[in-house]
């Protein structure tokens, strides 16, 4: 039976080879089919990892936001049909923050096997290197962009971090890691721990622990860049 690989790609601009073990580029450079966020990212992961075959003889289809669920079961024909096919995210690991998890869903649901790849995830990387405990951890994708609703989650993912004894993490978007960043500081109380990590597992990355009133005035260290962030006390 066909089977659905979910095989995570490189964080940023290195060699696959740095961050992705042998057998995971092997599936990539045989497979032919692939359900990708993003059809130009994926063509330039693909001839990174050195597939084997020219690039735009692929055949890729596109699964983002804007694909409505009802297009979900088109992309399972050519598992139906017997090939195997690779879900590739535009970083990272497919189907974690991100909306290939529709498409594993779907295969499931239709009795395919899916088999996940080992690769970088920036969301465990950052909960690993922040000291703040993986026991138990949950992940909320973004926060709310404005006042005061930004400020109100703050103050409820910190009494949850207090309440549950668990890791918090979010993610925010370069254009507003530096205000998120600054609300932490000013919203969290002094002692409770922000852990910030941006360009995981690449050459410039940045991966710091410090106390919320350590943080203020920081908010340059994280402009213009995607950051997972952490809170826990």
């Amino acid at each position: 039976m066909a089977t659905l690989y979910l095989i995570p790609v490189p964080l940023g601009p290195v060699n696959p080879d740095a961050c992705l073990p042998p057998d995971t580029l092997a599936v990539a450079r045989r497979l032919e089919h692939f359900v990708v966020e993003r059809a130009k990212t994926a063509r330039a992961h693909l001839k990174a990892m050195g597939h084997p075959q020219p690039i735009q003889a692929l055949h890729l289809e596109e699964l983002n936001e804007h694909t409505p669920p009802t297009a979900i079961e088109a992309l399972l024909a050519p598992l139906e049909a017997g090939h195997d096919v690779g879900l590739l995210s535009e970083a990272g690991c497919p189907a974690v923050a991100d909306p290939g998890a529709a498409l594993v869903l779907a295969a499931h649901r239709a009795r395919i096997p899916v088999v996940p790849l080992i690769g970088p995830s920036s969301i465990l990387l950052a909960l690993m290197g922040s000291g703040l405990g993986g026991q138990r951890f949950a992940f909320h994708g973004y926060l709310p962009a404005r006042e005061p609703e930004r400020s109100h989650k703050i103050r409820e993912l910190e009494k949850t971090a207090r309440r549950e004894k668990a890791t918090q993490l979010f993610i925010e978007t370069p254009y507003r890691s530096a205000a998120l960043l600054d609300a932490l500081a000013a919203t969290l109380a002094p002692q409770t721990f922000v852990s910030v990590g941006a360009d995981l597992s690449l050459p410039g990355q940045l991966l710091r622990t410090r106390s919320a009133a350590a943080w203020r005035g920081q908010a340059d260290a994280v402009r213009d860049r995607l950051v997972v962030f952490g809170i826990g006390v």
